[in-house]
């Protein structure tokens, strides 16, 4: 047994970590809840490590931005920080997200919004989206309101505002459409009645307008309103930040079946034009079976018994893990080159199985980090009581499950913080 491993099976949970006592309002606070989004971690996970760890002005950075997070809580918290993600719809999130607008000026252009919107009625001559895929999901009315909806936000010049409303559209649109709406996963309820848009819509902003006034008199009351929060759209394998200039890095990555994110933004980037081609939306996702599976390192014992493993089992999901271990070890010497000497990094992981193979996601990286010169500092393991995630796998296929499959197994109940130092 590998010494990584021993410290691993050691780890006991750390209930103090686990923030059972956080309600969804706690969790939703300021503008965390203006989008739902899978997977996404806690802000009271990052603003503890974000104190523990560092101290006003320190750079952080989060190599998989998700819903921004990890920005939100630095710009309270007086850090700088940057966030890159390869998917685009995150990226809109994150932005709209860390960038508190003076609340007079948003209310202002709701206001204005409301009335040209209010204006619609069955003979209203509207333009609409010409694509199957949207045509799949919508009902001929919803479509119709939507794209109402849709143009009368196109029609502001003032980028801010048009990604505010941008991102409270794209928060309606499961509920308005056909999508199974208990499930993650991209399922068709034909039996469903949609939510009417409009009405849907202006309650959705009034929320975020709420969220908004509250994450900007905080900024402002603690002189935190011109700290920056940068957001790109770019592979986590090129972030564009100096050498050993981060004192932070606070993440969560995907897990091997990242392209599932790929399907769960499709609404979103479907109507905001990012794709035209669902599988070419896929094929930019991290650790995804489309990459090329040539020189793969994959830095780590641990990986290369996982790999053999799978491939007793299914030669195509060995490829896909090993690509995903070895894009991950790209990811992670982009960490070292910008960490600070002494600089931390926390990644936020659980173990998953595929195939009835353990992947063992956190003592990999711990591995792979430790070959790159970085040390263990911690591992904290926490119970998951609250976080936005598919429940349930599929035990066969390792994808997430319906809550009536006869196969599923319950996915991730507890997870680890992996603290490295450089």
């Amino acid at each position: 047994m590998s010494r990584v491993t021993a410290l691993f099976l050691k780890a006991k949970i750390d209930y103090s970590w686990s923030f059972s006592d956080k309600t969804r309002k706690d969790t939703a606070c300021i503008t965390h809840g203006y989008h739902r989004y899978p997977a996404k971690f806690i802000p009271q996970v990052v603003s503890r490590l974000v104190e523990k760890y560092t101290k006003e002005g320190d750079l952080i950075v989060d190599p998989f931005g998700g819903c921004g997070t990890t920005l939100v809580e630095s710009k309270i918290m007086g850090r700088p920080s940057v966030g890159v993600d390869i998917n685009p719809v995150a990226v809109l999130i994150t932005k709209v997200k860390t960038t508190p607008i003076d609340p007079e000026k948003i209310e202002k252009a709701f206001a204005i919004l409301k009335e040209k919107v209010d204006t619609y009625d069955k003979e209203t001559k509207i333009k609409t989206p010409d694509h199957e895929r949207i045509d799949y999901w919508f009902k001929p009315e919803e479509k119709r309101k939507l794209a109402f909806i849709f143009n009368e936000i196109l029609t502001f010049k003032d980028q801010e505002i048009r990604d505010f409303f941008y991102c409270g559209f794209s928060n309606i649109l499961k509920n308005c459409s056909i999508w199974l709406q208990k499930s993650n996963k991209p399922t068709r309820d034909p039996n469903k009645n949609p939510s009417e848009p409009i009405q849907t819509f202006y309650k959705q902003i009034k929320m975020m307008i709420k969220g908004n006034a509250k994450f900007y008199e905080l900024s402002k009351e603690k002189n935190y309103l011109e700290i920056p929060s940068k957001i790109y759209c770019t592979d986590a394998r090129t972030i564009p930040v100096k050498d050993n200039s981060v004192s932070l890095i606070v993440t969560s990555p995907p897990y091997v079946t990242s392209y599932e994110y790929a399907d769960l933004h499709q609404l979103t980037a479907l109507w905001l034009k990012y794709t035209n081609d669902l599988s070419d939306f896929r094929k930019r996702f991290i650790g995804t079976s489309y990459h090329n599976k040539k020189d793969l390192t994959l830095n780590s014992e641990l990986a290369e018994k996982i790999r053999n493993e799978l491939l007793q089992k299914d030669k195509k999901t060995a490829e896909a893990v090993s690509t995903y271990f070895s894009e991950m070890n790209q990811v992670f010497v982009e960490m070292k080159r910008m960490l600070k000497k002494g600089g931390k990094t926390c990644i936020v992981i659980g173990n998953t199985a595929l195939k009835g193979v353990e992947i063992l996601n956190a003592e990999v990286f711990a591995e792979q980090l430790q070959n790159l010169g970085l040390k263990i500092a911690n591992i904290i393991k926490r119970e998951i009581p609250s976080k936005n995630l598919p429940s349930v796998r599929d035990e066969k296929t390792g994808k997430f499950a319906r809550i009536s499959d006869k196969n599923k197994v319950a996915a991730y109940p507890t997870e680890y913080i992996l603290i490295m130092e450089k």
